[in-house]
């Protein structure tokens, strides 16, 4: 079991960082974890320029004091209505650096913040800043959009069978206590449309399918025996994968989609540019990314 014994929710005090911070806490007290809760200041958003430099650090050390009394509050809050350990702390800088180094120092085991916010958050975690702070991250990061915070019960944990995605069935269960966890496997179509392009004719482009499925499940079988998990079942698809992990979570009515960020045979930059990159814009659920 991977264990989470440290989550660290970063906030800008906006009604999505609200439910993220809401959705830590449960997690935390499910958990028997710590909880972190961390805001950054960003005082270069207000005076840009290098010759202000001191202006920077006076104004920033204004809303560091501003955000360490907002932070001490809604910590307190937590703690009561909870009953988990917070701790509160805040940063100055950019945030997803300042967000990734405070989670190494601290040795977390789960980052989790909303997928859009009053200070870029929907840029920081979706856009092309997700892909520094996930490559510089041995941590799990896990983007909160569920309208509704409350027991995760319905999980699509997408796989493919490389080392990194071997980790996302004992993730999503962890993350999940007692939820109907789908092992998802998405046969791309579009090696089958290369296989075509090169002249492989229908007869034996059948035939690699057949095989190539039949591998598929005795894979999930295999994951499935290990896990020794009733609540734990097997599905495979055929599409484009970011397509078909959204639609078969809508379909299901998933409330948390747990994906790896490394994959075999080249993937890795199919994974983390790709198909990690895509779910998170287009889920309309929770997503988790593991390490």
């Amino acid at each position: 079991m991977y264990a989470i014994t440290r989550i660290v929710v970063a906030t800008d005090f906006s009604a999505a960082a609200e439910r993220a911070v809401r959705r830590a806490a449960l997690m935390t007290k499910q958990l028997g974890a710590e909880l972190h809760l961390l805001h950054v200041v960003q005082p270069l958003d207000l005076y840009p320029g290098a010759q202000r430099a001191r202006q920077l650090r006076y104004f920033g050390q204004i809303l560091q004091e501003a955000s360490n009394s907002r932070l001490a509050t809604l910590a307190s809050a937590l703690n009561q209505h909870f009953a988990i350990p917070v701790i509160a702390a805040t940063r100055i800088g950019r945030v997803h650096a300042q967000i990734a180094d405070y989670a190494k120092v601290n040795a977390a085991s789960l980052v989790v913040a909303g997928a859009r916010g009053e200070n870029t958050f929907l840029d920081l975690l979706l856009g092309s800043t997700v892909s520094r702070l996930l490559r510089a991250a041995d941590f799990p990061v896990l983007i909160v959009r569920n309208s509704e915070v409350d027991i995760y019960r319905r999980v699509i944990a997408a796989v493919d069978f490389s080392d990194g995605s071997a980790k996302v069935p004992v993730l999503a269960r962890t993350a999940a206590p007692g939820a109907r966890i789908e092992l998802l496997y998405i046969f791309n179509q579009v090696q089958e449309a290369r296989m075509r392009e090169v002249g492989l004719d229908d007869a034996k482009l059948d035939q690699y399918c057949d095989q190539a499925l039949a591998e598929v499940g005795e894979q999930l079988d295999k994951i499935l025996a290990e896990q020794g998990d009733d609540q734990m079942v097997g599905q495979v698809l055929s599409g484009y994968p970011p397509a078909e992990i959204c639609t078969r979570a809508a379909t299901v009515n998933a409330d948390l989609i747990v994906l790896g960020r490394f994959g075999a045979g080249g993937l890795e930059e199919w994974l983390l540019g790709g198909v990690s990159k895509d779910v998170a814009h287009v889920a309309n659920c929770d997503v988790l990314l593991g390490c």
